[in-house]
C-alpha cells in the first residue's frame, strides 16, 4: 500500500476502476491495473524493464497471474515481457492482457473518479491470501498431519 500511494498520479487507481466496471468477476485482472505502474517507482530513470520490475515485485504478495498479466503489459520488443515473448502461459492471458492494455489507455485519456486507494484494501489481501494458501493441517514438524503425529509414515 505504501508503494501505491507514492505514485505520483491515480493512472493505476483508474485502470482497475474501469476494469472492475467491464470485469467485475477477474480480481486479479483489477489488481493488475492497480498495480502495474509500480515499476516506475521503483526504478524511475529506467523505462526498459519496468513491466519485468513491477512483475517481480508483486509475484511474492499477489501470485503468478497478476505478475504475469503485468510482465505480459510490457510494450512488444521491451526488455521482459510482451505476448510476443510469453511462451505457453501467455496464451492463456492474451485476452486478459488485451483488456488490461486497453484500460489502462483509456485511464490515461479519462478523467474518472476513481474513489481512493484504501478501497482497494481488502481485494488486495483476499488475492494475496488466495495466491499464498494457509499451511495445510499438521504442525512445523508434519505439515502433511501424518495420523499419530508421525512423519511420512513412520510410527
Amino acid at each position: 500500500m505504501d508503494l501505491l500511494h507514492a505514485c505520483p498520479d491515480d493512472h493505476g487507481l483508474r485502470t482497475a476502476a474501469l476494469l472492475r466496471r467491464s470485469h467485475p468477476a477477474d480480481k486479479e485482472l483489477q489488481l493488475a491495473g492497480l498495480v502495474h505502474d509500480l515499476g516506475r517507482l521503483l526504478r524511475p530513470s529506467e523505462r526498459a524493464g519496468r513491466a519485468l520490475l513491477a512483475s517481480e515485485a508483486v509475484r511474492p504478495l499477489l501470485g503468478e497471474r497478476v505478475a504475469r498479466l503485468v510482465r505480459l503489459l510490457a510494450p512488444a520488443g521491451g526488455s521482459g515481457g510482451g505476448l510476443e515473448e510469453a511462451g505457453d502461459d501467455g496464451h492463456a492471458d492474451a485476452d486478459a492482457v488485451a483488456t488490461l492494455r486497453q484500460a489502462g489507455e483509456a485511464a490515461a485519456a479519462s478523467g474518472l473518479d476513481a474513489g481512493v486507494l484504501e478501497d482497494w484494501r481488502p481485494l488486495l489481501e483476499l488475492v494475496a491470501a488466495r495466491a499464498h494458501p494457509a499451511v495445510p493441517a499438521g504442525n512445523a514438524i508434519d505439515p502433511l498431519g501424518s495420523p499419530r503425529g508421525s512423519i511420512a509414515g513412520l510410527p
